[in-house]
């Protein structure tokens, strides 16, 4: 299936609609008109927070809520990081994002999460207008499994002016998904001049190349950034192109577990000598006691005579066993112990002329290719009115491994891959996004209306693979479909300020959304199992099998495609009507009161309210306090998803399906259906500066309870017969993951109730004397996220005991323990002269691995009992010099002393491939990275 974005006939009206809006916009009547006050200037942005006040914006100090703001566009020529989510982490402790490695499609954008909550708790604006979400659910052992964040990759970071973090709840303000906060992405508005930057490097470091040494994980990229005005009273257009080439880097260990089996050493043999075993059968049962067994017997005695380090005993047992099935017992696997098999191993690798690091998977970051162009645009057309658009599209193709398909595995078809393979998964993603509006103001009051649309799309296809089950005709390249998500949004807005009291500003307006979800189906040989005549499978089909009477399964190994049975096509909409009044009853009193009633078509309605106070005690000291209700609406992905995938679950490798919620599985278990997640929040805090030390300081406390959260069950294994005699309802239940060819299967669900308290303090100091310019900044995020209450199971679940799976101690971690509950960053920037200094170190507190292990090796592994992966301090370091006043030249490294996180123990490492832990996140696990970076300005 090409990578492509769809309109389907369900969303023609939408569409319509947003065309026949934005060339509305455009026929307004143009009059003559003095020449207005231009756009707000970059002086006003640096003073004023536009997030978390509708009236117009406010002081950082005077807001009544936290809010942090990170000019990018000073910082983007000494930071290493070059995309937002990298950026971020790197600079701002409450949010939390690592590149992800062997999670399939989740390898290619990194989960964000903000204060501790998930990705999809918190909202993402553009120039204040609400961003659509990735297509992509994350249903890996990875932080934030379970949810659907928003792809901030797919913008790029040179086309920021700046961001703002409101670090508050403001679902009454700007609706789902904000209970954690909001990030607004401000877009560069430059005129009149060509700027770009030119980024190389890579991961120098002994533990490149899976722990040979040298370097990888090489990164270029260039941007370049252009804008001019449009006429003479203050338009403006600013337009962004970047481009990123990314290899990847390699973290694996070395392959310890056996590779080869004794089979697997005489096929090499007979392969040798022109003989390919595999021929000579399609299903093994089907040869014995046929005209032809004798003849594959023969072979097998044969060829087993050219394995010189068979030993006397395993020699003379192959030769006197005269049948497949007395072949099968003497070569088994299970006939040697471990030990043999790696002698085994080791004698067939220098056979062969490999080594176990031939085998080993691709653990890094994975390869990855974007092209992003972003506009922003803004043209008045009177005194009191202009319109304005902005969008970009986003092009990004990644390549990321799997896990390594072994010869002894019946997963390998060794008639075709003797050597056993690495599957890639080859991810296409496309985001398109386009706003446009009108503003302007009529008889005192504010007004803007606007259409914002998005769209984002994941298409897979599987490279350096096998359908096993179709032998020597299978492929080595599958198309397995895709996902998209559309999203648009008209929004209508109006306010007002008035003079009563100090100050009184009224906001309200109206909202309207609409979502549309896709699952699109691969090739048939992406999913279907087929049987030795080449068809698809049924009951009663003789299918194949390795030489141990082992079956071959079907799709594409890796990654199996969606089936025609997941192809969705979904919609929903949801109205809202709001309203704000922002009350300043003093000079040191402002009081922020909103409304939000908020109705889905899929689940109801919600309404919530926010109460937020600043009390002035002095011109340098603010306290401010803040209450509110918040609600997540379950995504439309959370509600429909479903597939099948290949997931790492407790050290070995299942086929696990990801049913929907309204699914006759998720029935059978007694699983309701999704509703809203709700919310209850307060904040406290307080704003103090100090003139004559040029610093400020500013704290804040929050509590979070979270009511309904919605989150990925664990696995349900296929029932059991004890399971169906005490529950005969299972019955059905297993007869659909059979029909599914699967043996666990896995729900969203509004499994718990959490609560999440911390503390965020941010301490900003300057000083400026002549050419000597010093900037030092002390952020610190204290937060801890809990379940609180009983798992909401049905009575069929915890009479069947399965209660933990439902919600399992693995989920715990993710929720409570994947993501550090101490994160801090001490930077300082100095600058004399032509000369820029940078220097960062980040502290990320210590997190715990997933799995349930024996960590203190005492013998005994108790159900909660996981590794410790201990506190770290990275330190970054960059030097810029201006050349002169169109060119500065950085070199730089980020962790600076290459320090990792703590390596995994034995159970949790696939056989030492994954050296350190994939599911938690701190700083990643690449070690040092060296770069320099060509900043131009024309």
């Amino acid at each position: 299936m090409k990578s492509k974005i769809n309109f389907n006939r369900g969303k023609q009206v939408v569409v319509t609609t947003a065309v026949v809006f934005f060339s509305g916009v455009y026929s307004i009547k143009a009059q003559e008109v003095a020449k207005p006050k231009d756009t707000t200037s970059a002086k006003q942005i640096d003073e004023v927070v536009i997030v978390g006040s509708r009236s117009g914006g406010r002081s950082k100090a005077d807001s009544p809520v936290p809010v942090d703001v990170f000019n990018l566009k000073g910082l983007q020529e000494s930071l290493p990081q070059t995309n937002i989510n990298q950026i971020l982490n790197s600079i701002a402790p409450s949010f939390t994002s690592t590149i992800q490695t062997n999670a399939d499609g989740t390898d290619h954008l990194d989960p964000a999460q903000l204060r501790g909550l998930g990705p999809d708790q918190t909202l993402v604006l553009i120039n204040g207008k609400r961003r659509h979400t990735s297509a992509l659910i994350n249903v890996n052992g990875t932080p934030g499994r379970g949810t659907v964040g928003t792809d901030l990759n797919a913008i790029p970071a040179f086309a920021l002016n700046r961001i703002e973090v409101l670090r508050d709840g403001a679902s009454a303000q700007y609706g789902s998904d904000a209970i954690a906060g909001v990030l607004n992405l401000q877009l560069k508005r430059d005129t009149g001049k060509l700027t770009g930057q030119f980024n190389y490097g890579g991961y120098l470091t002994p533990t490149a190349n899976d722990h040979t040494g040298n370097y990888d994980g090489q990164q270029f990229q260039v941007d370049l950034n252009y804008g001019n005005k449009i006429g003479s009273k203050g338009g403006f257009y600013n337009l962004t192109w970047s481009s990123q080439f990314r290899e990847p880097t390699r973290r694996a260990g070395t392959e310890s577990d056996p590779i080869y089996n004794a089979y697997n050493a005489i096929e090499k043999r007979a392969a040798e000598n022109g003989v390919n075993l595999s021929s000579y059968f399609s299903n093994i049962g089907q040869l014995k006691g046929s005209a032809g067994e004798q003849d594959f017997v023969n072979l097998i005695h044969q060829y087993a005579q050219d394995v010189s380090y068979f030993g006397g005993d395993l020699q003379s047992k192959i030769q006197s066993a005269n049948s497949i099935s007395a072949l099968q017992s003497v070569l088994n696997p299970s006939s040697f112990t471990k030990d043999q098999l790696n002698y085994f191993t080791d004698q067939e690798l220098a056979y062969r002329g490999l080594t176990r690091k031939d085998f080993n998977m691709q653990v890094g970051q994975s390869k990855l290719n974007s092209h992003q162009i972003f506009a922003n645009v803004e043209v008045p057309i009177s005194d009191d009115w202009k319109v304005y658009t902005f969008g970009g599209y986003s092009t990004r193709n990644g390549s990321s491994g799997g896990f390594f398909r072994r010869p002894s595995q019946s997963r390998t078809f060794t008639g075709l891959y003797l050597d056993g393979y690495l599957p890639q998964i080859n991810t296409s993603i496309q985001d398109v996004s386009f706003s446009a509006g009108v503003r302007g103001k009529f008889d005192g009051w504010n007004i803007d209306l606007s259409n914002t649309f998005g769209q984002n799309s994941f298409d897979y296809t599987i490279k350096n693979t096998s359908n096993t089950s179709l032998r020597f005709a299978s492929p080595s390249s599958f198309k397995a479909g895709g996902l998209a998500f559309l999203q648009n949004t008209v929004n209508l807005e109006f306010n007002k300020s008035f003079d009563v009291f100090k100050g009184l500003n009224l906001a309200f307006g109206l909202e309207q959304r609409h979502e549309n979800f896709k699952i699109n189906s691969g090739e048939e040989a992406s999913y279907t199992a087929y049987d030795v005549n080449g068809n698809p499978q049924t009951l009663t089909s003789v299918n194949p099998t390795d030489f141990f009477g082992n079956a071959l399964p079907g799709g594409s190994q890796v990654f199996a495609g969606f089936r025609n049975e997941n192809k969705t096509d979904k919609s929903r909409n949801s109205y809202a009507a709001y309203a704000d009044a922002e009350f300043n009853f003093t000079d040191w009193l402002l009081v922020d009161a909103a409304l939000r009633y908020e109705n889905y078509a899929d689940f109801g309605s919600t309404f919530n309210y926010k109460l937020a106070s600043r009390i002035k005690l002095t011109d340098q000291l603010n306290f401010r306090f803040a209450g509110s209700t918040g609600f997540r609406a379950p995504s439309i992905h959370q509600i429909y998803y479903n597939t099948t995938s290949t997931l790492f679950v407790n050290g070995e490798l299942k086929e696990v399906g990801t049913f929907s919620n309204e699914s006759q599985i998720a029935k059978g278990f007694g699983i309701p259906s999704l509703k809203q997640e709700t919310s209850k929040s307060v904040s406290a805090g307080f704003a103090y500066k100090i003139p004559t030390l040029n610093l400020n300081i500013t704290a804040d406390a929050y509590y979070i309870k979270i009511d309904n959260r919605i989150v990925l069950t664990d696995q349900f294994s296929r029932p059991t017969d004890k399971q169906i005699e005490a529950n005969p309802n299972l019955q059905a239940v297993r007869n659909e993951l059979d029909r599914a060819s699967v043996n666990a299967a896995q729900f969203f669900a509004n499994s718990i109730d959490t609560e999440t308290k911390g503390l965020d303090v941010v301490v900003s100091h300057n000083y400026r004397t002549g050419d000597f310019k010093l900037n030092n900044d002390f952020a610190i995020n204290l937060t801890k996220t809990q379940k609180v209450g009983d798992i909401h199971a049905s009575d069929l679940l915890r009479n069947a005991g399965l209660e933990n799976v439902y919600f399992s101690e693995k989920s715990r971690i993710y929720l409570e323990d994947s993501v550090p509950k101490v994160k801090a960053s001490l930077s300082h920037n100095l600058s004399w002269k032509d000369f820029n200094f940078y220097l960062r170190n980040t502290y990320y507190g210590k997190v715990w691995g997933a799995d349930i292990l024996d960590a203190n090796f005492d013998g005994i592994t108790l159900p909660n009992e996981h590794q410790l992966i201990s506190d770290k301090i990275i330190t970054d370091l960059s030097i810029g010099y201006n050349i002169n006043k169109n060119f500065n030249l950085t070199i730089g490294v980020n962790n600076l002393f290459d320090i990792y996180p703590t390596k995994n123990l034995p159970f949790s490492s696939n056989n030492d491939q994954f050296v350190y832990s994939r599911s938690t996140s701190q700083f990643g696990q690449n070690g040092r990275y060296v770069f320099s970076k060509l900043s131009v300005t024309f």
